[in-house]
This record gives C-alpha cells, structure tokens and sequence, in this order.
C-alpha cells in the first residue's frame, strides 16, 4: 500500500513539473543559502586559524609600550626597548617555556642580479625559526660561531627569492650574495613560503644574525620583540602573570607604575577571531533559514490549490473504498517529495557556490557533512509540517461532494 501511495505521489508530482519546480523554489533558495553561508563560515574560521598558527605555536609577542603588534610597537619615545639579555632570563626563570627569540627590524633595500628590493630585515637568533614556525625550503639556519660573531649571512623569504633571483620556487638564489645596506651577505637558507598574514606578506623579509643586525644596520643593541613559545598544553595565564612579573622587575617598575609594554596571545587571539566567526555563522545562517519557511508556505499554497483541483479525484477514490489515512499519506508524500528534491538540489547548488566562493575568497573549502544532512531532513519536515494541512483537508472530503464538484 505504501509503495502504491508513493507512486501516485510521484506521478502527480510529475504531471505538474513547472509547477513543482516553482513550489519547491523557495526549499532551494533556502537549502542552498544555509549551506553556503555555514561552509564559507567554516572557511573564514578555518582561514583565521591557520593565519594565526603561521605566526608560530603557542606564541607570547612581548612589545614594548602598551599597544599591541598592530599598532606603533615602540610605545612612543620615552618606553625602553629590550635587549637580548631578557630573551635570556625568561628562558631562564620562566617554565613552560620553550624558547625565546629576540627579533630586531630594519626597513631596507636589497640589492644583487641587477636588481633591487624593498623589503624588511630582521635579526635575531635561532630560536625565531622555532617561535615563528619557520621551515626551510633549501639551505640551513645560523650556525653558532656566525651568531657570536655577527657574520654576514642571510636566510631570505621567497618573495624576496622570486623578485631577486626568480627561478623555480625555493631553489635558485642559495649561495648567492645579496647586498642588504652597506654590506653583502651570503644567502645560506631559503624559507618555505607561508603566503599572504595578517600583517601582510610573510615571505618578504631577510633574516640575518642579530649582532649582525645590531653592528651593520641599526648600530644599536636594542631589541623591538621578545617572542615566548610556550611547550603544547601549557596554560598561558599563569605564564603570562610570571612573565609580566619578571619583565616588571627587569625594568625597574614600581607597584604603582603601569607596565610599559603588552604581551600579546597568539592562542586568544585565534580563539576570539574563532568564536567571532562561529556566531556571525550562526547568524547568517539563521538569518538565510528563513527562507526555508518561506518555501514551506508556498509548498502548502500549492498543495491546498492542488487539493482543490483534485476534488473529483480525491471523492473517486474515497467513494471506491480508499481510507482517509491513504488519501492523507498521498498528499503527504507528494509534499515530503517536493521538499526533499528541493533539498537536493538545494544542497547541489550549495556546494557549487561555496566551491566557487571559497575560491574567489581564498579561504578553504570545508565540507561540512552535517550541515548538509541537516538541511536535507529538515527540508523533508517542513514537507510534512506544512503538507499536513492540506492533506487533511483532502483526507476528510466527503465523498459524495467531492465527486458533484466541478
């Protein structure tokens, strides 16, 4: 008998096909707003992370004045930078921590192969490969004698690599020198490149040692960042209390002075950018649902208008022995049918458009099953919620009006 009922369905469904593609329009649009909104959402999320984790695992930024690495760093004329002497007492005093790199930075051009480049330089120590995540496309890192000495030699990015040198990706350029101010240095690594950050192009930089960058470039022992990568696990709050202890006693910092710098939380930041992201998700997404109800008043218009054009139909099959129950069933497979193929093909268009979107946006694709499956069974209820009534109506038609109807 079901199987019967099904079918009837389906053949009523297909005789009207402009009809009932109309009707399920509004499931469509709906389906395919909510999933391409939910998985674009997915993508920004999943986008901000991996911005985030490009700055380095678990990291602390130390920066001197009360504004974040944002804003001017330095804090103003007045604030004390640091020195490389408090990269080595948080390493030192401070658990948890697994390595502290001092980072100096410079805005030079450099020069080699007939060409030039403006780009930034930063000197530090090995430590900021580890702290920043780094990896090497080619070559190595300092070597212990060429950090004591301040030797000239430079890791580059591969920005600086393709705009210098060209050539496949990460190779060409290794060995080569490259003028960067007044001196030359040798280029000894080449870093794998991390694309586009939140702070702009992560590959443009050179990296030298930090004395070479303290005696060659800036002629001066300070030090911009203090970058703490704390161990996987570690909680950053009491971390965070004992490294601002310490840095308040190495400054000389009154009880009632206020600090004059700011720790900033790679790790918080991801997970405030995250939950950000998540609601304005939830919110476009519950804001495209409506549609879906919308689509759901206009399957039980069209299957009310149905129910009356079918009267005749509806008393001959009452009037030969069919039970309320069957007529009932019928329309309500017509309805669960039309709402169901309009989640499919909901859910078809949305994975077109959020391919096509993520692209052009240039965040991840992330397929969302749930979502998806979510959608579907809920374009199938509102099928039933809203094919009810008009089912019913056609259900308790008597017969013998029903068939006087013209």
């Amino acid at each position: 008998m079901l199987y019967s009922v099904f079918m009837l369905a389906l053949r009523s469904v297909r005789r009207n096909m402009l009809r009932s593609f109309l009707t399920i329009l509004g499931i469509v649009i709906g389906v395919a707003a909510v999933i391409t909104m939910v998985t674009l959402g997915n993508g920004a999320t999943q986008a901000i992370k991996t911005q985030i984790s490009s700055l380095g695992t678990n990291l602390l930024m130390v920066n001197p004045g009360q504004r974040g690495p944002g804003g001017s760093g330095g804090g103003g004329g007045g604030v004390p930078h640091f020195t490389a002497a408090d990269a080595l007492a948080i390493q030192a005093e401070i658990g948890g921590v697994v390595a502290v790199a001092p980072l100096g930075r410079a805005s030079v051009t450099v020069v080699a192969n007939g060409r030039n480049w403006a780009t930034s330089v930063s000197g530090s120590t090995n430590d900021w490969f580890e702290t920043g995540n780094w990896k090497l496309a080619n070559g190595r890192i300092f070597e212990l004698e060429e950090q004591v000495a301040g030797s000239a030699v430079c890791v580059i990015g591969e920005t600086v690599r393709r705009e210098i040198y060209g050539g496949t990706e990460g190779l060409t350029g290794l060995g080569k020198l490259l003028r960067v101010k007044q001196f030359s240095c040798e280029v000894v690594g080449i870093l794998a490149a991390k694309g586009q950050g939140g702070m702009g192009d992560q590959d443009d930089l050179v990296v030298v040692p930090l004395q070479t960058l303290q005696r060659r470039i800036t002629g001066s022992r300070k030090v911009d960042v203090l970058m703490v990568s704390m161990q996987d696990g570690a909680d950053s709050v009491p971390l965070k209390a004992s490294l601002r202890q310490l840095m308040r006693e190495r400054r000389k910092l009154a009880e009632a002075d206020d600090d004059n710098f700011n720790i900033f939380d790679t790790q918080q930041l991801a997970e405030t950018l995250s939950s950000t992201t998540k609601v304005l998700t939830t919110l476009l997404g519950a804001v495209a649902a409506v549609s879906l109800l919308v689509g759901g008043i206009g399957i039980m218009n069209i299957m009310l208008v149905s129910v009356t054009e079918r009267t005749r139909e509806i008393g001959l099959r009452l009037a030969v022995g069919a039970l309320e129950r069957e007529v009932l069933l019928q329309f309500l497979i017509e309805a669960v049918v039309l709402s169901a193929l309009g989640g499919l093909i909901g859910i078809i268009i949305a994975t077109a458009a959020s391919y096509s979107l993520s692209m052009l946006m240039k965040v991840p694709y992330v397929f969302d099953p749930f979502i998806n499956f979510l959608s579907l069974v809920f374009s199938a209820a509102i099928g039933i919620v809203f094919g009810y009534f008009p089912a019913r109506r056609a259900a308790r038609m008597d017969p013998i009006e029903a068939l006087r109807h013209e």
